[in-house]
């Protein structure tokens, strides 16, 4: 079963660090493996924040916290909506010539000022207002699907890039599905929009990757459902260092990154003799692959080993589950 979301070869992927691989438990004996035949192919709404605020001491008042936040506040960081987009305006802030505010993003895309309609040129800047947004606590702009940090303006673009209420991304290797939507929402979408992935019940399966002597970056894809939970196996073939083919093996589990902590998996390629073996904690979906390829943080092998292994060009990788002790 290929990689469904796409033909041809997988797309670059952006990364972001993460952090290391949780101690590892060994998994207790299972019931023979089941099996699943997977062939290559193919190629590879911000939310409306909530108004809070937490005023912090003259120095501009680093760091974030959470907490119930009073309706002074909450006029205070109304001062700072995009009348566009309603995020906040944050610095550098630029206003109109009749004083009216609009955020960097949307102020690059008008012509005039949504507020008066008045010129937004010459750019004018007002650095009362950015010596008071040093001085607030923002929400996330995922509050409204959870998140209840306040934060620093210059902390908040980080935040928010790895904020576990954000929305979902296909995790579908390659950048051809552009869905997103909530957790709960993952495995329907996964069902009707990608109905060629192989879904395998039991906690200890193989994994059998075909064709792998296929040119170009290819990538191979299976769900195992154990545990009252769903993983992502992904196997991805690519040149990360010119003219060096290297195959990636990893086990994503479709839930947040505290659930996965909950688990660990064992990726293991036996034959002629021969055990290569990774054990490591499950990456949770909102984290996808990229981050581990570029950190090589997963069961990494060149095509020379994949050989070793490979029978007629078929590649089996065990593949067992467990969850981890308290």
């Amino acid at each position: 079963m290929s990689r469904p979301s796409s033909t041809g070869p997988s797309a670059n992927k952006p990364c972001s660090k993460q952090p290391p691989p949780q101690p590892q438990h060994t998994p207790s004996p299972a019931a023979p493996p089941a099996a699943a035949t997977i062939s290559a192919a193919g190629p590879g709404s911000s939310a409306v924040p909530a108004a809070a605020a937490v005023i912090s001491g003259p120095g501009g008042g680093g760091g974030g916290g959470a907490g119930p936040v009073s309706p002074q506040h909450h006029e205070l960081t109304s001062l700072f909506e995009c009348p566009v987009c309603f995020d906040y305006v944050l610095p550098p802030i630029l206003q109109c010539q009749a004083g009216h505010l609009v955020c960097n993003q949307c102020r690059q895309k008008l012509s005039c000022c949504p507020t008066c309609r008045g010129a937004l040129t010459p750019s004018i800047r007002n650095l009362a207002m950015e010596k008071v947004a040093s001085a607030v606590l923002f929400p996330c702009k995922y509050a409204t699907t959870g998140c209840s940090l306040t934060l620093h303006h210059t902390e908040k673009p980080e935040h928010e890039d790895i904020c576990e209420y954000r929305p979902y991304s296909c995790p579908c290797p390659g950048a051809s599905c552009k869905w997103q939507g909530s957790l709960e929402a993952v495995m329907s979408h996964l069902m009707h929009a990608h109905k060629s992935i192989t879904t395998l019940q039991g906690e200890d399966i193989v994994f059998l990757a075909t064709d792998i002597n296929l040119p170009g970056a290819v990538d191979w894809v299976m769900m195992q459902s154990c545990f009252g939970h769903h993983f992502m196996l992904v196997l991805e073939k690519q040149e990360k260092y010119e003219g060096h083919q290297q195959f990636f093996a990893i086990v994503l589990l479709i839930g947040t990154r505290k659930q996965a902590e909950n688990f660990a998996y064992r990726l293991e390629l036996n034959g002629n003799r021969r055990r290569l073996t990774w054990e490591a904690t499950p990456r949770s979906i909102h984290d996808g692959v990229a981050a581990a390829i570029m950190n090589s943080d997963c069961l990494v092998f060149d095509t020379a080993i994949a050989h070793l292994f490979a029978d007629n060009g078929n590649l089996g990788i065990n593949v067992t589950i467990s969850t981890c002790c308290p």
